[in-house]
Formats: C-alpha cells, structure tokens, sequence
C-alpha cells in the first residue's frame, strides 16, 4: 500500500512549535509513522505514546488538534482502526463546544471527522463499530448523530455494541434516551445492555423504581459488564449508581440508596459484597447520614463472613464508632502479622480506640498505619486515643533510641505526647535524647509535657539547642522556649536573623505572629522590602483582641525598609529623592497590608481610609527619601 498519501503534508507542519503534554511535539509525526508498522508491538508502543502526550488523562493541547487529520487518515485505511477511533473519542471528549482554545479546536477537529465516525457504525468488526459509536456520541453534535445510533441499535445484535450506543444516546440525550433505556433493562436481556440501560435511566433522572433495584441485584457483581466499554466514568456501575442518586439530595433517592446497599451487603456472592463495600464508602463521603446507616448492614455482613473484614478495612475507618460491634472481628485480624495486620489495627483505632491502644503498645515499631491513626491521621490533625501508661511507656522505649525512628516517628510521637500534656512528663527525659536528632517535632512536645517544675531545666535545655543547630531547628527551639516560658528574647533573635536574610519567611511569619506586641521590637531589625512583602502574604489573621501594629511602630518599619533601599538604590543609579519616595510608597502599601492583616477593624495607614494619615506617612517619607537619594549619591 502508497503510504504518502497518508502522510501528505505531514512534515510541512510546525511541529516543533506546538505543543503537547511534554512541550514541544516533534515527536509526534514520528508517533503517527509508526502506527503503520508492520511490528505490532512498534505500533503498539507509538499509540501509548500518542495517549501520553496529545492526550494526556484526558487533557488535550496545541498538537492534539493538529494530528487529528492523520488519525483519520489511518482509520479510514485500515490501521488499527478501532484504536485510533478510540483515541479520537477520547480527543473528542477532551475537547469543548465552545471557546478559541485548544478544547474547541480538537472538538471541532474531530467533529470534521464525523463522516468517517458514522460510516464506522457499519463496520464488520464489533470492536470498530464500538469505537466508532464512542466517538460519534463524544462529538455531542446530536442533531447528526443521534438518528443513526437510533437505526443501528434496531438491527445491532452485538451485546457489548448495543451498550456502547444506548451510552452514547444517553450522553446526546439523556430525557430523550429514558424509553429506550426502561425498556431494556429486563430480566430477558444480556448483561451488558441491562447494565447500560440501568445507567442510561439513571442519567435521565428516572424515579428509581422497584424494578431498577432488582435489577442492579441481579446484576451484580457488574463492574465485570463494563470492562469492555468506552465509558470509563462509569466503570462501577453500583457506585455510579449509588453517587447519582445520592446527588439528587432527595429522601426518596437516599431511602432508595440504603435499601439497595443493605440488600447488596447481604448478597451471597463474595463480588457482589465487595463491589457494595466500595459503593459503601462513596456513599459515606457524599452524605453525612450515610454512616449511620450503613453501620448496621456492614456488621451484619461481617459478622456472617469474617473474612470480609480485610475488604471493608477502608470503610470501617469511615463509620468509626458506629461499627464496634465488628471491633473484635478487626481485633482478631490485627493480631496477626504484616500490612493486613497494621490496617486492621488502623481501622480498629476508630472503631473502638480502647481496644486498639493494647495492640498498639505490643508492637509499637511494625504498626505505622496504626500509629498514624492513633496521632489523628494526617499530620496537623489531634490524636483519638486516651492517654495510656502502656503507650506511654512504649513511645518512651521508641524515643530512647531516637537514631531507629523511621519516616514520620518523631512527628507521630510529638504530637501524641502533646495531646496527653503533663501526664506525658515521664517522657521528658527521653524527649532531651531526642531533641537533637529530631529538633523540629521534639522541641514542641518538650514545651507541650513539662510541668512547672522541670521549666528551668527544659527552658535551658531548649535555650541551648536555639543559639546552635540549622535555621529550622533553631526556630522550633525558640519558640518552644517562647511557648513555654515566655521569654521573647531567642525567638527574636531568631526571627531577627530569618527575616533579615529572607530565610524561612512563612515559619518567621507564623512564630512573629504568635509574639503578639511584642512583635514590635522586630521594627527596629533590618528588614528588607522583600523579606516583608513574603510576611505580609503568609500573616495568619489574628483575632480582634491580639496585639496590633500601630501607627508609631509602621513609621519604623517605613524608616528601616527606606534605610535597606539604599544598598540597591546605590547599584540602580537612583539620583533623586523623588525615585526614593515612590520605592517608599510600594513599601508604605506594604505595610497597610500588614496593618489590615493586624488590626483589620482600625486601620489608620491604609490610603484608601485614611488619607490624612497615609499623608503625613508619605510626607515623613519624602524628608527620608531625601537622605536615601543623598546616601545613594554617595
């Protein structure tokens, strides 16, 4: 076979100018060669390339639109015809109806493409005419689509086709599809086009009626009947189900959704419960009620099959106390050893938190999920289990020891140790080991557990590890000073040092904030201009009763940053006061900035409220822009 015509003007085209996922596409001609290669693995190897770059998770770009043409080209001639008409599905898909960017134009694109698209529908491979209905129906261009899906679903006989073109109407015309839909989903037809019909109903916004619950029952397990479609949004169809009825935020519709997740848990066939688990727990993250109300079938279901519980571990977090009655199920599976052994003790954390702390405490080092769990999950979130002399003495053990702590350990212990306060000191000794190996987390708890009279002894330990050590573990030491003892003195020094260098601003910004007034003594550092605008967008908001910066200590920070613009108004040639004064200006908006984020309920520096003020401001500035020119000039 002539391959030039294929490829006609194919090399005339820019494209080392345009664009794809990974930049320039000049790749991309050498991509579209080789899906002609008599090597299937070759060819096989440039359409995975072709998805990674002009159709990259579904996002399309410059090239995309561009190398739609060529696509078509090779479809009509016969090569791998069913998998280029997917990819330009999928373009189609990524595309747009609307706009001047690169989504409209690969709609459009493929859209031009539609006489291939329709004549496809015909096709003598089953797997080209699923192809060609899924991105027929992806073009939206209803008007000419629709009608011939609607003539080859009458004389269609392939199940898996049939699917793709009653999706494919219900994508074009979901209310128009409803009929069509209701009379498909009975007992007498093949899975494949039942499920679709299910889905197709509910897409239309039909009542879910008793005849849509059993026959999602039966069904099941239905992920299997949609592994073939095009259609990866719906790939689980029990969840999509279960998601979209949900959406609609109707008792009705939520009444619905519990009976068919109930009757799901209870089925006898283990996919079937599996598929209802995973259903399950997309419920629970829609709808607040739905913990509640899937408590009950869950432990029913796990109660019957104990060897469900590995499949539900990720559910049971969910649903937290509401699941104890399965807490010695879990507890008998944490007993054991490895991964599952630690997830099943993860979930029995929020499940039934008492009887998890014992397991915990025996095996301390292999059970990171669980600890994890046991310190709130997510770094920054509170610990859910009790204070426990058991634990305690556990972490105690870990900590003494602190170069065999691995990954997030000293974090996890830190933040647990916090949460019980002094009835953690016991642990004080252990926690002065660790400090020095693990500053950050360490120096925290060690404020967090100590009693009033251990304070000397730890605010001098802390004192030590502030004047020595990296930035970052200065910092947390000082502040653990400052939080401890309230001596302000190593955390400004600190802070001093920081914001002069520009060092670690949203750490800086955040422990200056915490000093409240006393933040004031920091107007007399040397700040510079960029330093303070990095503070100014990383200021937490303080409640109306903290302290504030006022007008006196603004002016002062206005005189040090003018001060710090004169190095670099020396190497720029600045030779008027006028060029000082407006450098001043961007400052003083700077600091209004500051003042707003301070004291939001009166500020008095802010030119838009305040002119008069902002006037004398900019006036006191002049006479200092005066001197930095005259500095600049020397």
């Amino acid at each position: 076979m002539d391959l030039a015509p294929l490829f006609a003007g194919l090399d005339a085209q820019p494209w080392a100018t345009y664009q794809h996922a990974y930049g320039s596409a000049a790749d991309v001609p050498g991509c579209l060669r080789a899906l002609v290669d008599e090597d299937d693995e070759q060819a096989g190897e440039a359409l995975g390339e072709l998805y990674g770059s002009i159709l990259h998770q579904g996002s399309v770009y410059e090239a995309t639109a561009h190398a739609v043409p060529y696509l078509a080209r090779l479809a009509r001639a016969g090569f791998r015809t069913a998998d280029v008409l997917a990819l330009l599905g999928g373009i189609a898909e990524g595309g747009a109806d609307e706009g001047e960017g690169d989504e409209a134009a690969c709609r459009r694109a493929v859209t031009a493409q539609l006489p291939l698209l329709l004549a496809s529908v015909e096709a003598g491979s089953a797997d080209v005419r699923r192809a060609a209905v899924w991105a027929a129906a992806m073009t939206g261009a209803a008007d000419r689509v629709r009608p011939v899906l609607r003539t080859r679903f009458a004389t269609e006989a392939e199940p898996l086709v049939r699917a793709e073109i009653l999706g494919g109407l219900a994508h074009l015309d979901p209310a128009g599809t409803a009929d069509l839909a209701a009379g498909a989903i009975g007992p007498d037809g093949p899975g494949e086009l039942r499920v679709a019909a299910l889905l197709a109903c509910v897409d239309a916004g039909a009542p879910w009626s008793a005849a849509h619950h059993e026959a999602m029952l039966d069904l099941l397990p239905a992920d299997e009947l949609v592994a073939a479609r095009m259609d990866l949004e719906r790939n689980e169809p029990l969840r999509y189900v279960v998601s979209e009825l949900l959406l609609r935020d109707t008792d009705t519709d939520r009444d619905a959704v519990f009976r068919l997740l109930g009757a799901a848990l209870r089925s006898e066939r283990p996919e079937a419960r599996t598929e209802a688990l995973w259903a399950a727990e997309s419920a629970c993250q829609i709808s607040r009620g739905a913990p509640g109300r899937v408590a009950g079938p869950l432990a029913a279901a796990v109660l019957e099959d104990p060897e469900a519980v590995g499949q539900a571990l990720s559910l049971l977090r969910l649903l937290g106390r509401r699941a104890a009655a399965v807490a010695p199920a879990l507890a008998d599976v944490a007993e054991g050893d490895g991964d599952l052994a630690d997830r099943a003790l993860e979930a029995l954390v929020s499940v039934d938190p008492g009887q998890a702390v014992p397991l915990l405490t025996r095996d301390l080092e292999n059970r990171p999920r669980a600890l994890g769990a046991a310190c709130g999950g997510p770094l920054g979130a509170s610990p859910t289990v009790p204070f426990d002399a058991g634990l305690l003495a556990a972490v105690r053990a870990r900590l003494a020891a602190p170069e065999k702590l691995r990954d997030d350990e000293p974090f996890r212990y830190a933040v647990l140790l916090s949460s019980w306060g002094q009835r953690a000191a016991p642990a004080l000794p252990e926690l002065g080991t660790a400090l020095r190996m693990h500053p950050q987390p360490i120096a925290r708890a060690l404020a967090a557990v100590c009693p009033p009279d251990h304070r000397e002894a730890t605010g001098g330990l802390l004192r030590r590890a502030a004047r020595s050590g990296p930035p970052e573990a200065r910092l947390a030491a000082a502040r653990a000073v400052w939080q401890l003892t309230e001596d302000a003195g190593p955390l400004l020094g600190v802070l001093a040092e920081q914001l002069t260098d520009g060092g670690r601003v949203r750490e800086a910004a955040t422990a200056a904030a915490e000093l409240g007034p006393r933040a004031a003594e920091l107007a007399g550092k040397a700040v510079p201009v960029k330093t303070l605008s990095g503070v100014v967008r990383q200021l937490p908001r303080p409640s109306a009763d903290t302290g504030r910066l006022t007008e006196d200590e603004l002016k002062a920070l206005a005189r040090e940053i003018v001060v710090n613009q004169s190095p670099a108004a020396s190497e720029s040639g600045i030779e008027s006061a006028a060029t000082a004064v407006a450098e001043l200006r961007r400052a003083v908006d700077q600091l209004a900035e500051v003042h707003r984020a301070l004291a939001p309920a009166k500020t008095s520096c802010a030119k838009e409220e305040d002119a008069q003020a902002a006037a004398e401001l900019l006036a006191e500035a002049e006479r200092l822009g005066v001197k930095v020119a005259a500095r600049a000039r020397a």
